[in-house]
């Protein structure tokens, strides 16, 4: 196929802001192991997820639902695993949040003294 340019695709999406979203979220499934609607080549998978669109065999709107779920859907953490959630239920970060929050408070940092430290750090 000759190079894929933004008017082969917007046909089948609706700006090129929509088409560079779609893009991305098509490169992600191949990269997760999709296969592709089209020819395989050894072109980059940016180029594949481009002509793909471009040719109209891929499902745009499940592709969409995919780019908006992928905002949506939020990590799950197994029971029992540790997270470095602020606040979590793990009493050694919490003791290491207080510190750092004590710290930044207490201690505000001067913006002349953080140029003056970085320049003696060059010198």
């Amino acid at each position: 196929m000759a190079r894929t340019t933004n008017s082969d695709t917007l046909p089948f999406v609706e700006s090129r802001y929509e088409l560079g979203m779609l893009a991305s979220q098509r490169v992600r499934d191949l990269n997760g192991g999709a296969e592709p609607v089209i020819e395989k080549t050894k072109d980059k998978l940016t180029v594949v997820a481009l002509r793909e669109i471009a040719s109209g065999k891929l499902d745009v709107a499940n592709v969409r639902h995919e780019f908006v779920q992928s905002y949506k859907d939020s990590p799950i953490v197994a029971s029992g695993e540790e997270t470095l959630e602020i606040g979590g239920e793990d009493p050694v970060l919490r003791e290491i949040d207080a510190e750092l929050e004590n710290v930044l408070v207490e201690d505000p940092v001067d913006a002349e003294e953080t140029v003056e430290t970085a320049q003696e750090a060059a010198e």
